[in-house]
């Protein structure tokens, strides 16, 4: 086994293995990582490191730990693996297995799917409480419509943090890359924050993860505008490039707002705006052009989003075979 090559078959069946069978309830390596950056973040506080130094320490020793304990888990599985021809096979299903965590498509899927069902069934509160699992805004308020607008929104930008971007680095850099990138998402989602409590020890992980993220957004919106061409046609399509291109520097991330924007334009909504979180409005820009508003439009956006995942994986595997 390779430090930083993974074959395609490897990252295929990962990837089958998440949407076969998802996320176990404890014992995920996220959750782990998540109790490592609170702990940090707490000693630095202790320390009276909470100033930008405790920021940019924060994601150095995190990512340090992270990836030495990936490098480990590789060289572990290595060693095994040259032991006999049925260790090497016992080894192959581990790294399966342990990859498949880091992918997040049907949990993503799940969530969503609970969320449009609740609504549907009119049951808003328990619908709302369940969108937090989702989203960052305030729900408590939310319409049955600006409950879907917030699950597509996530499904648009989590294809993106939860799948393309994973694979993206999983296939240039093997099972340590993608930890890493894991890594650097987490911290952002913890703390890459702009309030008080976070605007100085989040700054460095947002950056970051603004970082990480730019190639694998925009591939994602390019993804969302493929799929679309087979789902729902070259018309549909046409508008979803328009829409990313014209709205996908709208939003507040660098990110977020080209696979929205994408979306927006397959399904023919508007989503952003202004929405309340922690209590305080955030005016944010509109993103698309609202021309139909289908009570099935979460599970039109899934369809998006399951069949990008699936295009992204094909061209990345075709692409990386005919360079190497």
């Amino acid at each position: 086994m390779k430090l930083f090559y993974v074959d395609s078959l490897t990252i295929a069946l990962a990837f089958l293995l998440d949407l076969v069978i998802g996320d176990p309830k404890k014992y995920h390596p996220i959750s782990a990582i998540g109790k490592l950056i609170q702990n940090t973040e707490n000693l630095l506080r202790g320390i009276h490191l909470d100033g930008k130094l405790g920021g940019l320490l924060l994601f150095l020793i995190v990512c340090s730990i992270t990836l030495f304990l990936s490098i480990f888990f590789i060289k572990l599985l290595s060693l095994l693996s040259a032991l006999s021809k049925s260790f090497y096979f016992f080894s192959l299903v581990i790294l399966i297995i342990v990859s498949s965590l880091f992918l997040a498509l049907k949990g993503l899927i799940l969530a969503s799917s609970t969320v449009d069902r609740l609504v549907n069934e009119n049951r808003l509160s328990e619908a709302r409480t369940a969108l937090k699992a989702l989203v960052g805004r305030d729900t408590e308020n939310l319409t049955p419509k600006q409950i879907k607008i917030a699950v597509v929104e996530s499904l648009s930008e989590n294809l993106s943090d939860a799948m393309i971007a994973p694979l993206f680095y999983f296939l240039i850099g093997g099972f340590p890359f993608l930890v890493l990138y894991k890594t650097i998402n987490t911290l952002d989602s913890m703390v890459g924050y702009k309030n008080e409590k976070y605007k100085n020890v989040g700054w460095f992980s947002a950056r970051m993860d603004d970082l990480f993220n730019f190639i694998p957004a925009r591939i994602t919106g390019l993804m969302i505008v493929l799929a679309t061409l087979f789902i729902f046609g070259a018309k549909k399509a046409k508008d979803s490039f328009r829409i990313m291109l014209r709205d996908g520097r709208k939003h507040l991330s660098p990110n977020s707002g080209i696979p929205e924007a994408a979306m927006a334009g397959t399904l023919g909504i508007m989503l952003g705006g202004p929405n309340y979180y922690h209590g305080i409005l955030v005016e944010k820009p509109y993103i698309g052009e609202e021309k139909e508003f289908s009570d099935d439009v979460i599970k039109l956006a899934q369809k998006v989003v399951v069949l990008s995942s699936f295009l992204f994986l094909i061209i990345a595997l075709g692409v990386r075979s005919f360079i190497w």
